[in-house]
């Protein structure tokens, strides 16, 4: 497929920047718009979508019969698993074409008395876009606080109901992050601001119920703009913790939930380097903590001692090829999740010391702790997924280890999860790093002999790990004999801290050089045909993916970018935008002329070349407050200006989304169909 960007010419307007005595010339600067109000740039966009609608057009019954096919394998009337959490047990519906969930909650497992807490489906009816970002129910159970934003910017609005009369407060708190924490006076409230220009929550407020959010009090300030702040409670309900954490550094403030007119005070000192997670059960608070420990320890203190990590006492200690990822804690026990290379296990304790280690049997798979609000239960919920098997939810005894399924998300159609194989293999990297990779496939339809379609994904920052889970719309690709890989690139923590440090800063670089080393193995191992390899990712991933095809374009048929922070350094540049300053451990800090020259080493906006590119589609969404609209969108119009080939560069806005694409669990799909058919159009031109 050729294409004809003649429509699609932007003009050129110099915008010169000059940091450490080194000049860069950004012609597309001007396509920047905080207001989404330039006529120029909306007109643009409109053509650049266009232009998608009518280069997909030959491709449309195929995109249409895939979004069918993806839609009919999901259960239109389903459920959640009951979770019991005070006097109630909670449950949300889905029904028919509804694209929302409906809450509801009853007062026995059977739901014999099911009531319902609040209908999405009616809270979004007039809106293009709608997210609820929290539901919290105040500890007496009379009153329900959930949030809502209306156009993916994640700047949530807060309401109030009284469930018994399904009547409304007055009380609407505006501009906040989407969280709340409810005192045990069941009538005051703790919310994060947004600030309106960055969009980074640094102030913690108290609002009492019955009184106007101009009069609500700020009871904490963040002056350092590098941590991101978070609300929650102890485990026991009888503490309330501002959380704040930055790349590589962790604090926490404490307040009695009993006494909510009190301040907020430091638990513990605010230690650069010093990362952990802590919660409160009784008299003891347990820390997860990297003091001597990069892959984390497990330690104990008392009221007296939580100050002094010089007095901590060491429960579970530290490993050097065990990262320990997360904690649960019970009156009877406590279930520490861990990671050892790249599977996840569970850990039951005893308080007494002894344990046992929960495992599934799957080759390679994700499971996480789910919703457990009551301490005193006698089973911890666990979800799980493979490649192969559907979302599946295990209540666990805590004394045997004894598994329950309670329910396996079913996929309608001819599904039969025995004919998938999925597999865990290590590539090894130019520097000499085994690289952990995650493939599945149809069984009938895959050769190993280099002729399979492969598509691979791939992320590879903030020690954000993807996990190999199961995926009901990606088997419309493995049905047309795809190969789905994942590549575990380092900037992950799959194989423990240390392969997140090196992902990170100085040592970017190696997320990409990892993922096209995985390419180039996958083809040599016969998992895809050199001339049938995909590529696509998101967000930091989609910078992976300007990054690669900056490398090695020519390994790729096509590429799915999508909300791609591609414009590194001019964005690392600006505190105005938000989320900048949130990420200088991440990236660095370009106004050190160290980093500077390592993010302009690989910034694809910067590394764009005169050269043959593969075929790439963009995706966006208008009111992306992560990734600005503008940075995919000056990068589309700056590599139709220098690319030397004929292959097609699509760029699509969704002109009422944010940074999650559109919203609702059918909408979605139009996205992956989108994507699907631009791959198997490729293979077909």
């Amino acid at each position: 497929m050729a294409e004809n960007t003649s429509a699609l010419t932007a003009k050129k307007i110099p915008h010169s920047m000059t940091h450490h005595g080194h000049q860069r010339t950004d012609n597309y600067y001007w396509m920047r718009d905080d207001k989404r109000s330039n006529d120029e740039v909306l007109q643009h966009l409109h053509i650049e979508n266009e232009h998608v609608a009518a280069q997909m057009a030959p491709h449309k019954v195929l995109q249409d019969s895939l979004f069918t096919e993806m839609k009919s394998r999901i259960v239109k009337d389903d459920s959640s698993v009951p979770v019991k959490d005070g006097a109630y047990w909670y449950v949300s519906d889905v029904t028919g074409d509804n694209e929302y969930a409906s809450h509801y909650r009853a007062s026995d497992a059977a739901l014999s008395d099911k009531s319902l807490l609040l209908d999405v489906n009616a809270l979004a009816q007039s809106h293009e876009y709608y997210d609820i970002g929290d539901l919290a129910v105040s500890p007496d159970d009379k009153l329900l606080a959930y949030s809502e934003d209306l156009d993916g910017r994640r700047i949530y609005t807060f309401r109030f109901k009284d469930i018994a009369s399904d009547t409304y407060l007055e009380d609407v708190l505006s501009n906040t992050e989407g969280e709340l924490v409810w005192a045990n006076d069941n009538k005051t409230v703790f919310y994060v601001k947004k600030d309106a220009q960055t969009l980074l929550g640094t102030q913690v407020y108290r609002h009492v119920l019955g009184t106007p959010q101009s009069d609500d009090v700020l009871v904490y300030e963040e002056q350092d703009h590098q941590f991101y702040m978070g609300l929650g409670k102890s485990r026991d309900d009888s503490q309330i913790y501002i959380y704040l954490s930055a790349t590589e550094t962790s604090d926490l403030l404490v307040l009695d939930a009993n006494t909510p007119t009190g301040a907020f005070e430091r638990l513990l000192p605010r230690t650069i380097g010093h990362e952990y997670g802590l919660d409160k059960l009784g008299d003891s608070f347990y820390i997860l903590s990297n003091h001597k420990a990069i892959n984390f320890r497990l330690m104990r203190a008392s009221a007296e001692t939580i100050a002094e990590i010089a007095r901590w006492e060491e429960v579970v200690a530290h490993r050097a090829h065990v990262l320990l990822e997360g904690l649960e804690l019970f009156d009877s026990h406590f279930v520490v999740t861990e990671r050892e290379m790249g599977q996840i296990r569970f850990v039951v304790h005893t308080y007494q010391g002894d344990s046992y280690q929960l495992t599934f049997n799957d080759e390679c798979y994700f499971a996480g702790v789910g919703q457990n609000p009551e301490a005193s239960a006698t089973t911890v919920r666990i979800y799980y997924s493979s490649l192969t098997t559907p979302s599946s939810v295990f209540d666990c005894e805590l004394a045997t280890g004894q598994k329950v399924l309670r329910k396996q998300q079913e996929v309608l159609g001819e599904f039969n999860s025995d004919a998938y194989a999925s597999e865990r293999i290590f590539v090894t990297s130019r520097d000499g790093v085994d690289i952990p990779v995650s493939l599945v496939y149809k069984k009938s339809t895959f050769k190993k002999d280099g002729t399979n379609p492969l598509l691979q994904y791939g992320y590879g920052a903030y020690g954000i790990t993807i996990d190999p889970t199961f995926s009901s719309t990606t088997l419309s690709l493995l049905d047309r004999g795809f190969v789905y890989a994942i590549a575990h690139i380092r900037g992950s923590e799959m194989l423990g801290r240390a392969w997140y440090e090196h992902g990170k800063k100085s040592f970017k670089e190696n997320s990409f050089n990892d993922f096209v080393d995985v390419t180039r193995s996958l083809v040599k191992e016969g998992y895809g045909a050199s001339d049938k390899i995909f590529a696509s990712g998101g967000s930091a991933g989609g910078l992976l993916m300007g990054a690669v095809v900056n490398q090695a374009p020519e390994l790729y048929l096509g590429v799915g970018c999508h909300v791609p922070f591609l414009d590194v350094l001019t964005t690392m540049l600006d505190e105005t935008i938000p989320l900048t300053t949130n990420e200088y451990d991440e990236w660095g800090n370009p106004n050190n002329e160290a980093d500077y020259k390592t993010i302009l080493a690989y910034s694809p906006y910067d590394n764009i070349e005169a050269k043959a590119y593969p075929n790439i589609l963009v995706t966006t969404g208008l009111h992306d407050s992560q990734v600005q609209y503008w940075e995919p969108m000056k990068w589309v119009v700056k590599l139709r200006e220098y690319k030397t080939d004929n292959n097609l560069l699509l760029f699509k806005t969704d002109m009422d989304a944010g940074h999650g694409g559109a919203s609702g669990r059918f909408k979605s799909l139009h996205e992956k169909a989108l994507e699907m058919a631009f791959f198997i159009g490729l293979l077909d031109s």
